[in-house]
């Protein structure tokens, strides 16, 4: 797997005296303050097939004529900027509202699909998200290596089991003598050294209470069962899976891309709270060791994840494999399945089924694509994306929000270079591993309907060459028909 680029990290664009080019950065900006205020579209609305509608009236402002005289220019004074169309026009007002023509479509796509620089095979998948009419099909219901762009269905499954306000709980539990406190994970990849501080505080507190100044501190990792080592690990792109870690097991200040692993992520966490206890007054006998909370301890301490919407929005934005397993992991504990590969494997691919999305030949090795025998078609991502937009699952949204946005943000921050047509507007998961490519999102086309899009390319021999050309097919589905 690339390295991804920091989440949210906005690319500057240059200025430049053009009206066309002029006209795209107005209209990345516009997208980038609707990104900006992606929390509060959640709530704010309106909706429409899972793309604001100002989104949607921005994408089908096709005049982009400018050059409005604003005032005599003296000799030595600036040029007159030139106009811009209107960016959010009145709602409600499009005209262009008519489903693509399949038939233009296919033949846009043709020449793209076919390029060399994609490999040996390519499979593809576009449909209208409101009417879930596929437009452009080649190869869709044929299954191949995803590559990260599984994660759609890891994050789709968790937001659909346990809903987007859901939160992973690590606690501290006390023995009924208050000689042991357990260290109790809850799966939760993102815990922090500021919240196990925190805890160690009201840990403290409650020892204090009990007139206790000194404990034994034990571990739980019980909550995930099965191989704790991915197939490819050790690797820099994921920690050992366990139930108990701190900052995803780097052993640096980083917080998204590759980066060294410990190999001892539950023991790690332990001793960093054991020195946090320390620190709050609170000494710590012996070495920390793993035992599960004696019967009938109580919890002292509890911190909780961000919501679930916020992790969904960071594993697809950064493309992080650790939060991707363990969302995969939850999803199981509440399936009822064993918390390791196997259980969130079926786990998810029930939930799916239960979301009427085509599995045939579908195998969820994984939650963040990194096994290569993951497999599914491009029509269940694109299944998945519709799904998404569905107006009647709001849940489901952070899908669609924590798409990274083309040029801007995420693993496409640096895909889309200064002018390109899709700039702001392709919204889309990456996938990359040695000889595989692919792309999966949703973009507005100029009549206005959000389009779902997936495209899974192997045999490519270089990724660098691969990504333009899964680019390119993205850009034409927003571009008009000609």
């Amino acid at each position: 797997m690339r390295p991804s680029d920091p989440w949210g990290r906005l690319k500057v664009l240059k200025n430049r005296h053009n009206g066309s080019y002029t006209w795209q950065v107005i209209a990345g900006s516009a997208t980038l303050g609707l990104v900006v205020a992606a929390g509060a579209v959640l709530a704010a609305g309106p909706w429409d097939n899972g793309q604001r509608k100002a989104e949607r009236a921005l994408a089908v402002t096709v005049d982009r004529t400018g050059g409005a005289h604003h005032g005599r220019p003296t000799p030595d004074g600036p040029r007159p900027a030139p106009s811009a169309p209107a960016v959010l026009p009145a709602l409600g007002t499009t005209t262009h509202d008519a489903p693509r023509d399949a038939a233009a479509l296919r033949d846009t796509l043709a020449p793209l699909i076919g390029a060399p620089e994609l490999g040996d095979k390519v499979a593809a998948s576009v449909i209208d998200t409101a009417t879930g009419k596929q437009l452009y099909g080649n190869g869709a219901t044929t299954a191949m290596t995803p590559a990260s762009t599984i994660k759609i269905a890891t994050t789709t499954a968790a937001l659909s089991v346990l809903g987007p306000d859901h939160r992973i709980a690590t606690t501290a539990a006390l023995s009924p003598d208050a000689r042991t406190l357990t260290l109790v994970g809850g799966g939760d990849p993102t815990l922090s050294k500021a919240a196990l501080r925190s805890m160690a505080a009201d840990a403290a507190k409650a020892l204090r209470e009990d007139g206790k100044d000194s404990v034994r501190l034990a571990y739980d990792t019980s909550r995930y069962t099965g191989p704790v080592l991915h197939p490819i690990s050790p690797n820099e792109n994921i920690a050992p899976v366990t139930a108990l870690m701190v900052n995803e097991g780097r052993v640096n200040d980083t917080d998204r891309g590759p980066a060294k692993r410990t190999d001892d992520p539950a023991g790690d966490a332990a001793r960093a709270f054991a020195a946090q206890l320390g620190k709050a007054g609170v000494k710590v006998t012996g070495t920390p060791g793993e035992a599960r909370p004696a019967d009938q301890a109580r919890t002292v301490a509890t911190h909780h994840s961000a919501p679930l919407a916020a992790l969904v929005e960071r594993t697809l934005t950064n493309s992080d494999n650790d939060i991707a397993e363990a969302l995969a992991r939850q999803t199981a504990i509440a399936k009822g399945e064993s918390a390791s590969f196997a259980g969130a494997r079926r786990a998810v691919t029930n939930e799916l089924k239960k979301l009427k999305i085509p599995v045939t030949g579908a195998h969820l090795a994984d939650g963040s694509g990194l096994d290569r025998d993951d497999r599914v078609t491009p029509a269940l991502l694109t299944a998945l994306l519709a799904r998404a937009a569905d107006p009647d699952r709001p849940g489901l949204r952070p899908v669609l929000t924590g798409l990274p946005i083309a040029g801007f943000s995420g693993t496409l921050g640096d895909r889309y270079p200064d002018g390109s047509e899709g700039t702001g507007l392709i919204r889309a998961k990456t996938g990359t591993l040695n000889g595989v490519n692919s792309l999966a999102g949703t973009v507005v086309d100029p009549r206005g309907r959000l389009l779902a899009f997936a495209f899974l390319a192997s045999g490519s021999l270089s990724a660098t060459e691969a990504e333009p050309a899964l680019d390119a097919l993205a850009t034409a589905l927003a571009r008009p028909a000609r």
